[in-house]
């Protein structure tokens, strides 16, 4: 891809204006730790002392220990990005420990999530650590049944819902062909972990018990988790190209949500709305992104997604390429009958 002198500029700008803020601060790393971790095992423990009151109250509870899950998760996230600690093996030590609450293998997801670092908004490198999407032009010329497949995939009650459950305790049980034997390792381990924490579960608080409290903070946390990722690139306005005319630049500030939401979700789901910010630059620990944002008038023109305004997302299904955009299943038949005009 040619790249003008403008676009160049631009670039250099944005690479400038990370600098300051790439480094860890261990005070914050281990207070964000303690304030997210902390609540989500107290929590936890109330939510255990209620089964014995009433289970209204347990469900009621699954919403903060859900919130906080997530919180949980985005430091996970960001020891996979080598962002939260300065140290290397204090990054892998505590992502495999949350991964044990989130049911991540942490070597394995931090694999698929560097591709889909490099890959993200690339029309020609897909489905890895992505959200399945075809082009208008891919889905026309599927099967009838690939087709339903597809719609089924995308339908936003199996996405958000049982899709999203079935990726934390069924898909990452099982390492893919194309994990190495770290990745493979990293899910062997995780899942070995998983049965020893059945195993003390089932002799101490029992698993039913563990299934009533934990299963409704996976199902709350997992759609929320999904949909996250989801408006993360599915918006209105995204960028997507063909590997020939894709940028990484670009692709960061262009083809990555400024997902602006309300103060008090913003702080549960640790930052990750400033998501053009942080596919710019990984390395940026999630509390030093809207400090980032601020600070930098570079990044003031960029145009936000509201709470509001993602809801239009869940309108699509397929990328329009001569149009440049996200569209629905409506495009197909104007397609089709454009076809049978010619």
């Amino acid at each position: 891809m040619q790249v003008t002198s403008e676009a160049k500029v631009k670039d250099e700008m944005w690479w400038r204006a990370l600098v300051p803020y790439q480094k860890p601060v261990l005070w914050r790393s281990l207070w964000q730790t303690t304030n997210s971790l902390g609540p989500y095992f107290a929590l936890w423990y109330l939510m255990y002392l209620s089964l014995g009151w009433s289970y209204w109250i347990t469900i009621a509870l699954t919403f903060p220990a859900a919130g906080f899950l997530i919180r949980s998760f985005i430091i996970q996230h960001d020891c996979g990005h080598g962002a939260f600690f300065k140290s290397h093996k204090a990054n892998g030590y505590l992502g495999s420990i949350i991964g044990l609450l989130t049911f991540i293998p942490y070597d394995y997801w931090r694999h698929d999530h560097a591709i889909h670092h490099a890959t993200a908004g690339n029309l020609d490198q897909r489905l890895v650590g992505d959200v399945w999407t075809l082009t208008v032009q891919e889905y026309a010329e599927r099967s009838f049944w690939k087709r339903v497949g597809y719609r089924i995939y995308r339908n936003p009650f199996v996405m958000f819902g049982v899709g999203s459950i079935f990726i934390f305790l069924i898909e990452y049980r099982v390492a893919r062909g194309r994990a190495g034997p770290r990745e493979r390792k990293s899910v062997f381990r995780m899942n070995l972990a998983i049965l020893g924490m059945f195993i003390l579960i089932a002799v101490t608080i029992g698993l039913k018990n563990y299934v009533l409290i934990q299963l409704p903070i996976l199902m709350v946390s997992s759609s929320i988790g999904v949909w996250l990722f989801y408006i993360q690139h599915q918006y209105e306005d995204v960028y997507w190209e063909r590997r020939e005319n894709w940028d990484y630049a670009t692709v960061a500030m262009e083809g990555s949500s400024f997902y602006k939401l309300p103060k008090v979700l913003q702080w549960f789901t640790g930052n990750i709305g400033f998501h053009h910010i942080h596919h710019l630059c990984p390395r940026i620990p999630n509390y030093s992104l809207e400090r980032c944002h601020k600070e930098n008038p570079v990044f003031h023109d960029i145009k936000p997604v509201t709470l509001r305004s993602s809801l239009k997302s869940l309108r699509f299904r397929l990328w329009d390429e001569e149009r440049r955009m996200l569209v629905g299943y409506g495009a197909v038949k104007r397609r089709e009958e454009n076809m049978r005009g010619l």
